[in-house]
């Protein structure tokens, strides 16, 4: 008796602590639950934001863009050239001699027909003169046999001499007349050889250095004794591009046209005309050589220099024009991005000219709004927002400063959720 209810004693003791630990169990679990519950809709909340920066129509692009205007637009050619002299000319001796006057210095401007060099001429001189007096002697016996054919004539019209005696008095007048024609000849020959000890300038020009002093022995035709370069005119040559050979030789019909040449570190500009396209295209670069005259009265366009060539080669009637900022070269070839109704367009173009960072093209129409600024991040069919043409002073801070916090409270903010 006294055992079992120590039995059932035990019993409720044992029952009571299960069923306080159970107790004690249940309210945390039902915690740690609701705990989780209130946390489980912070997630979407936070991955909302991220899959709407994802979406494929992206937020708007600012660019800047103009307006393509028609007007007549001139087509410039730009080239490099080199001052190229139209004559410059070796001076050589023609004979064996020794200079024995010098008439010009080195670096000297000459005119045609001025006197360079004086050789030693005393052996042509001599010769001249020996052939001078045959001449004489030849023209005495002409004299003679002249005289003698006239006797003959009038012994044969008294019958005094046969006809055979006038014949040959005719023909020692014309074997005279032959030999003083030869002593003529020797005579011209020998003022030729003495000619050639006075040497003169062939044309007007600038004398270069000399190489001879007096007394210097020269041999015909070996090494120059000073170089002639012609100044004015001068040419420029260049090569134009093959695309505009048709414009240059139609240029040409007209007189030529004109051609600015710019001399580099600020030399100055100078005006001449197109007169001579080669007959031939380069393969090897696709283009033609040119040339274009120059007045050089001042001597400041020298030969060999370097200078900038400009040329207008025709002019463009009422084209579409637009900054050549706006071209986009890609893998189709020439693009510009227009702006209709609020997004961006792709438009392949074909440049037809250009001048001063203006281009000439074709694919568009006047009044279209291009893309100057801000292509780079167009694709077609992107949102597009135009900059302002003339921002206002100072409207940037704000913007700056709204654009900060803004950047800096989800900083903030994640600061604070970090664990």
């Amino acid at each position: 008796m006294n055992f079992t209810k120590i039995t059932f004693t035990l019993f409720t003791l044992v029952l009571g602590v299960g069923i306080t630990a159970c107790s004690d169990k249940k309210p945390a679990e039902v915690t740690v639950a609701a705990t989780a519950a209130s946390a489980a809709p912070a997630a979407p909340t936070a991955s909302a934001p991220a899959s709407a920066a994802s979406a494929p129509a992206g937020p708007p692009v600012t660019v800047s863009t103009v307006k393509a205007e028609a007007k007549d637009l001139a087509v410039n050619l730009r080239a490099n050239g080199t001052v190229f002299p139209l004559a410059s000319v070796d001076i050589k001796s023609q004979i064996n001699s020794v200079v024995t006057k010098m008439h010009i210095n080195g670096g000297q401007f000459v005119r045609a027909g001025d006197p360079l060099f004086t050789l030693d001429a005393r052996a042509d001189e001599a010769n001249l003169a020996k052939v001078r007096a045959q001449h004489a002697k030849d023209q005495a016996l002409l004299s003679d046999a002249q005289r003698q054919l006239k006797r003959a004539q009038e012994l044969l019209a008294q019958n005094f001499v046969a006809k055979s005696a006038v014949d040959t008095a005719q023909a020692g007048v014309d074997s005279a007349a032959a030999t003083l024609l030869a002593d003529q000849a020797a005579i011209d020959a020998a003022k030729v050889a003495v000619s050639y000890n006075h040497i003169n300038a062939p044309l007007s020009g600038r004398a270069g250095a000399l190489s001879v002093s007096n007394g210097t022995a020269l041999v015909a035709g070996v090494s120059p004794i000073v170089t002639i370069t012609q100044l004015d005119p001068i040419a420029v040559t260049f090569n134009l591009p093959q695309r505009n050979l048709a414009d240059a030789i139609a240029a040409l019909k007209d007189g030529g046209a004109k051609v600015t040449a710019t001399l580099a570190d600020g030399g100055g500009s100078f005006q001449g005309r197109l007169y001579f396209v080669d007959n031939a295209v380069d393969p090897a670069s696709g283009t033609v050589r040119a040339r274009a005259l120059f007045d050089n009265k001042a001597g400041k366009l020298w030969p060999g220099a370097y200078v900038e060539i400009s040329q207008t080669i025709n002019t463009l009637k009422d084209a579409v024009v637009v900054p050549q900022v706006a071209l986009i070269q890609s893998a189709r070839g020439t693009i510009v991005y227009v702006v209709e109704d609020g997004k961006a367009v792709l438009r392949p173009v074909k440049q037809v000219g250009g001048q001063s960072g203006e281009a000439a093209i074709t694919g568009i129409s006047a009044g279209d709004s291009v893309v100057v600024d801000g292509k780079q991040n167009l694709r077609p069919g992107s949102l597009v927002v135009e900059r302002a043409k003339e921002p206002k002073t100072g409207a940037s801070g704000p913007a700056a400063g709204a654009s900060g916090a803004a950047s800096a409270a989800p900083a903030a903010a994640a600061s604070r959720t970090t664990p």
